[in-house]
């Protein structure tokens, strides 16, 4: 009964979002962009990781990542009007901050890089989990195979083509998830009916806490993507995707953080890149298929966005002396590095490095704009977000699996 109340409910909110009425709301249009990527690969790590490193105050931890990222999207936010009105001749903007622009295009571009492998590494040790061949040497195959299709169809054909996956790939993903959370809220139902919730001591406290949440930015990273969206959505419409992306990507990992946490017992499930198949293998026999058609789908599509985004930024930043079949090359090359030399948790620590500093920089500009406006509080809160980001660099851990 189970499994027909996960498929149905899976099914259902499909039809709902590739309905004609749903998709031709513009900013629901413009919010799945931002939505896709904030929850797209945190949703498969995210679970298992804050639940067997911060025990019961795993949502506590959700909640700080969360509102760390929603205190950078404001800063974003606040950038994106203020470029309005210095374009609209509303005053003329802060000296440096054409340079910092240059230089925050520069380390997004970078971020893309990392945030790549990282997407392509969850994509191999998904892609193997159900098979007899579920070791990370077959992992790093496949991901090194998906490298290659990514650099062939960049080099010699472009992405147009592969990025019209990506609404498919967006509502197949909370699909899924709708249908995750539907048999996760049913056992843990069970588990607290029959008195048997558990509320796990952490295995991480004091500052290897704070420095382990530091290196997870990137999984909840995502929303800064409808700032690059002005070709086909007004300034409005972006900042109002950002913010809705925001709410409603907490409300679905508050959710499940807080139905993960406490029916998993200490040492019932060990952690490892694909440990949410094994947990999800105990709610009902059908998720882990479901979840890894999802991670399948949604890193491959992630990975393609990222890689498109970055070629673009870097023809873009070197005026086409790099061109983007050459920003391709290189990106693989650094990916294929990092497969080959990092585990997943690394490099989801130095993907969380390069987001930071890029959000560090977008803070400095918020601050600039706010003295500018002598907006005394704003700016020094735009200023403590950065000096944030920059602790994030310097500190941030990798988990320890």
């Amino acid at each position: 009964m189970l499994e027909i109340l996960i498929l149905a409910s899976a099914l259902a909110v499909a039809a709902v979002l590739f309905s004609p009425r749903v998709r031709g709301v513009k900013t629901w249009k413009a919010m799945s962009t931002p939505l896709a990527s904030i929850i797209g690969s945190g949703f498969l790590v995210l679970g298992p990781l804050l639940s067997l490193s911060y025990g019961k105050y795993a949502p506590l931890a959700m909640v700080a990542l969360c509102a760390g990222a929603y205190l950078y999207g404001a800063a974003i936010r606040y950038n994106m009007a203020a470029i309005e009105v210095a374009e609209a001749g509303g005053g003329a903007e802060p000296a440096a901050v054409p340079r910092l622009e240059t230089a925050s295009s520069a380390l997004l571009g970078f971020a893309y890089v990392i945030s790549v492998a990282y997407y392509l590494n969850l994509l191999g040790a998904f892609g193997v989990s159900l098979t007899p061949f579920n070791q990370p040497l077959y992992a790093k195959l496949l991901t090194s195979a998906v490298y290659g299709v990514i650099l062939a169809v960049g080099w010699t054909r472009g992405f147009k083509s592969l990025e019209r996956m990506e609404y498919v790939s967006v509502t197949v993903k909370l699909a899924i998830i709708a249908g995750l959370l539907v048999g996760l809220a049913d056992y843990f139902w069970g588990t607290a009916s029959a008195g048997k919730l558990v509320f796990n001591a952490p295995t991480v406290t004091g500052l290897s806490a704070l420095t382990l949440a530091f290196g997870l930015i990137v999984t909840v990273q995502g929303f800064e993507t409808s700032r690059y969206l002005g070709a086909n959505y007004d300034r409005r419409t972006r900042v109002r995707s950002m913010q809705w992306a925001q709410w409603v990507s907490t409300a679905i990992y508050m959710v499940y953080i807080v139905l993960t946490a406490y029916v998993f017992a200490a040492g019932e499930v060990k952690l490892s890149e694909t440990a949410i198949v094994d947990m999800m293998a105990v709610v009902s026999p059908i998720l882990p298929a479901m979840l890894v058609a999802a991670a399948l789908a949604a890193q491959f599509s992630a990975a393609i966005a990222d890689t498109s985004g970055s070629g673009g930024l870097f023809a873009e930043l070197t005026a086409n002396r790099i061109t983007p079949k050459l920003a391709y090359a290189g990106l693989s090359a650094i990916g294929l590095g990092l497969t080959w030399t990092a585990n997943v948790f690394e490099i989801i620590s130095y993907a969380s490095c390069a987001f930071a500093l890029y959000y560090a920089v977008q803070a400095a500009i918020a601050m600039l704009y706010a003295r500018r406006k002598r907006e005394t509080g704003r700016a020094a809160g735009f200023a403590a977000l950065a000096l944030l980001g920059l602790m994030i660099v310097l500190f941030g851990q990798a988990v320890e699996a």
